[in-house]
């Protein structure tokens, strides 16, 4: 990922698997090398309106034990969701066992993405997923390709979905600010409304991901817009998934071209939460 980011002429990247902060280290280590700065991160899911947010967390110290407290138990909640997942997809008939979506996991954290993280080989350290199904779905024939999998089997109200057990984001954000990071609410797309950000925002948002794969420029206009009037941050990303996912919601690593002017108001806005921590 770092020599990819060279490639791609990127000044800075955040790294920010679903759960897990594994591989942020390594990959500071690497891209250091290369004149590439690595910002620790992590993506949080949690409670919305419409059902489901995702938050960025950056900046975060990753070895620190409340976090990775937190993480792990997260996790371990996945993993059972997964598992329940699997029992309904055996129960409908499909020839999927557990080893077949752990072998998902351990392939997407080869590729550098996919939502798995960085480097827990398959072990407590990586995040499984509806992905991971997913795509093991595809390859024992049981689906056409990975919307095929959601839409017959895995999508909410499907014959095998099952309820993912969601944090409130303001116990999210609270830990975030704790242990010294900041939160973004990550492609909001049109759930971004002036009245659901200033709700986030009252349970702790720092800023809102405005340039993403899935936002035309009139959402990533609008959400600046909003942004700027309440006083948030803003952040952009490619939602990089490794090599093989692209498409409306993932783009080639720094494929959005991001501006670097954006990163020093997080930073400001960083030293500011820091300096109300210790007062």
């Amino acid at each position: 990922m770092a020599r990819r980011a060279r490639a791609a002429d990127l000044a800075a990247i955040a790294l920010t698997d679903h759960d897990t902060t594994d591989g942020v280290a390594a990959a500071q280590h690497q891209a250091a090398k290369l004149g590439v700065r690595v910002i620790p991160g992590c993506e949080f899911s949690v409670r919305a309106p419409w059902g489901e947010l995702h938050v960025l967390a950056l900046f975060l110290p990753y070895d620190h034990e409340r976090l990775q407290t937190f993480l792990r138990e997260t996790r371990a909640a996945r993993r059972r969701r997964g598992e329940q997942i699997i029992a309904k997809l055996q129960g409908l008939g499909v020839a999927i066992e557990l080893e077949d979506v752990e072998a998902q996991l351990l392939r997407s954290e080869g590729d550098g993405g996919g939502g798995g993280g960085g480097g827990g080989g398959g072990g407590d350290g990586s995040a499984l997923g509806r992905p991971h199904v997913a795509r093991a779905l595809v390859d024992c024939g049981a689906c056409d390709d990975i919307t095929d999998a959601f839409r017959r089997y895995l999508g909410r109200g499907r014959a095998a979905y099952v309820e993912k057990p969601l944090p409130k984001l303001a116990d999210v954000t609270e830990l975030v600010h704790a242990v010294g990071g900041l939160t973004v609410a990550a492609h909001l797309g049109d759930h971004g409304t002036e009245a659901h950000i200033r709700i986030f925002q009252d349970q702790g948002l720092d800023g809102v991901e405005v340039r993403h794969p899935s936002h035309a420029p009139a959402v990533e206009q609008r959400l600046t817009r909003i942004a700027e009037r309440l006083g948030l941050g803003i952040s952009g990303g490619s939602d990089w998934h490794g090599e093989s996912e692209y498409g409306e919601s993932h783009a080639p690593l720094g494929g959005m071209r991001v501006p670097d002017t954006w990163l020093a108001p997080l930073e400001r806005r960083l030293e500011l939460l820091a300096r109300k921590r210790n007062e």
